[in-house]
């Protein structure tokens, strides 16, 4: 019986050790000027990137994934009419760049585009 008991406390142990995985990134979203990661765990990860030259490291959060902002310089006319008219209008940084995100840390790269697609 005390086997029995020991066996399910082993096994209640190793199935809670394969549910806990490392918090990688889920998202990222961009403004004028601070790049957001929200991570699996529920973290959510900020950094300067404008001010960084669009590429540093998350130190606070995680271990410390590094991450590439790569800004979209000519994007669609309806995108570039829309950014202009928002300037135009007063409203500079209302509008977020697009851009492709890279994230990397651990080994691996993660890859998002901001703002998200529409599906």
């Amino acid at each position: 019986m005390r086997w029995a008991v020991l066996a399910v406390g082993v096994l209640a142990l190793a199935g809670c050790a394969g549910i806990m995985q490392a918090p990688v990134p889920q998202a990222a979203r961009l403004s004028a000027e601070v790049l957001t990661v929200s991570l699996a765990d529920g973290t959510v990860c900020r950094a300067d990137w404008a001010a960084a030259g669009g590429s540093g490291r998350l130190e606070p959060c995680g271990p410390g994934y590094a991450y590439r902002v790569t800004v979209v310089e000519r994007p669609n006319l309806l995108r570039q009419f829309w950014t202009g008219l928002t300037q135009a209008l007063g409203a500079e940084g209302v509008v977020p760049p697009m851009a492709k995100v890279e994230i990397t840390g651990e080994g691996r790269s993660w890859t998002f585009v901001s703002p998200p697609t529409v599906e």
